[in-house]
C-alpha cells in the first residue's frame, strides 16, 4: 500500500488523476476501521490532511460552503445556528474522539445508507462540490447516492465541499439505535421547514438502499400548510395532518431485515420519528423561529 500526501488541493487532484483507485483519507474514522479489519486493502491511500482549504467553511446570507474536511465538532460548536439539523445529527455521531476526526466529506464518500449526516443534508437542501483536474461540478445530494455504499463521483474526482442552504426555519433530527452513543443507526429521520420558499424537506437514513427523501410526504405537508394558511397563522396542526405525514414518511422506506432491526420495525420507527420531529419543528415555528424569514 502506497501513501500519497499532497501539500495542496491542486496536487491532490493531480494525484487522484494519476491514481484513480486511491482512497482519500482525512479523519480516517471509516477507512481505517475497514483496513484494520482487512475488509479493504487499497493500493493507494490519499492523505488530505495537509490540504488546509478542506478544513474551512464560509457563510453567505443564504448558504454555507462547508469544506469536506471540517470535523463534526466544529459543526456543533460553530454552525449550530446556520445548520441546526446537521449540528443535531453531528451530536449523535460516535464519541467525542470520533467527532473530532470525522467529517461530512468522509461520511459522503463512504455513502453508507446509515450515514448520520445524510438525512440532515437531504432535509436542508445540499449540493456536493466534486472536483477533478477536468473541472468542478455540483451534485444535488439526493442524486449523489447511487446504491449501497456507492456514489456519483467519477474515479478521478474528490469531494471539495458541501453547499448547504442556511436554515431559515426550524430543523430536527432523530435517530433510533440500540443505545444512545457509539451506535450505527437502526434508522434516522430529519425534517426541515423552509418558510422562505414555503416548502418542507425530509431525509431518511438506514431504511432503504440509499438515504432518501419522503417526497410524497413533503408535498402533502407543504400543500396542507399552504391551503390551511398555517404558514401565516402558525396555528396548531390538525392531528390528521401529522398522522398522514408520518404515514407517507413510513411509506417512503424500503428497509430490510438485518442484525440491527427488522424491516417492519424500521418502517414503524420512521413513522414515529416523523410524527415527533414534525411536532418539535412546528412548535418552534409557532414560537417564532423562521416566521420572519418569509419576508426576507
Amino acid at each position: 500500500m502506497d501513501f500519497l500526501r499532497p501539500a495542496g488541493w491542486e496536487e491532490a487532484l493531480a494525484a487522484k488523476a494519476e491514481h484513480p483507485t486511491a482512497v482519500p483519507i482525512a479523519g480516517g474514522t471509516d477507512v481505517m476501521v475497514e483496513i484494520n479489519f482487512d475488509h479493504r486493502r487499497p493500493e493507494y491511500l490519499l492523505d488530505l490532511t495537509r490540504v488546509a482549504e478542506l478544513a474551512e467553511w464560509e457563510a453567505t446570507d443564504r448558504t454555507v460552503r462547508l469544506g469536506a474536511g471540517v470535523p463534526y465538532t466544529r459543526i456543533i460548536e460553530e454552525l449550530r445556528t446556520e445548520l441546526p439539523g446537521l449540528a443535531l445529527a453531528a451530536h449523535t455521531i460516535g464519541s467525542p474522539q470520533i467527532r473530532n476526526r470525522g467529517t461530512v466529506g468522509g461520511n459522503l464518500g463512504a455513502a453508507s445508507p446509515a450515514g448520520d449526516a445524510h438525512p440532515a443534508l437531504l432535509a436542508a437542501g445540499a449540493e456536493v462540490e466534486a472536483a477533478s483536474v477536468r473541472g468542478t461540478r455540483r451534485i444535488p445530494v439526493e442524486e449523489f447516492f447511487t446504491g449501497v455504499k456507492r456514489h456519483a463521483l467519477e474515479p478521478d474526482e474528490l469531494i471539495r465541499a458541501v453547499h448547504i442552504r442556511r436554515a431559515d426555519g426550524p430543523q430536527q433530527f432523530s435517530k433510533v439505535g440500540t443505545r444512545n452513543a457509539m451506535v450505527i443507526a437502526v434508522c434516522a429521520f430529519a425534517v426541515a421547514l423552509h418558510p422562505r420558499t414555503r416548502t418542507v424537506r425530509t431525509g431518511i437514513g438506514s431504511a432503504a438502499p440509499t438515504p432518501v427523501r419522503a417526497r410524497a410526504a413533503e408535498e402533502f405537508l407543504g400543500g396542507a400548510l399552504e391551503e390551511g394558511g398555517f404558514w401565516d397563522s402558525g396555528a396548531p396542526l390538525d392531528p390528521s395532518v401529522v398522522r398522514r405525514f408520518a404515514e407517507l414518511c413510513a411509506g417512503a422506506c424500503r428497509p430490510i431485515d438485518d442484525v440491527r432491526g427488522t424491516a417492519a420495525y424500521r418502517r414503524h420507527a420512521v413513522g414515529v420519528m416523523a410524527r415527533r420531529t414534525l411536532g418539535w419543528t412546528w412548535e418552534a415555528y409557532r414560537e417564532g423561529e423562521g416566521r420572519t424569514a418569509q419576508c426576507a
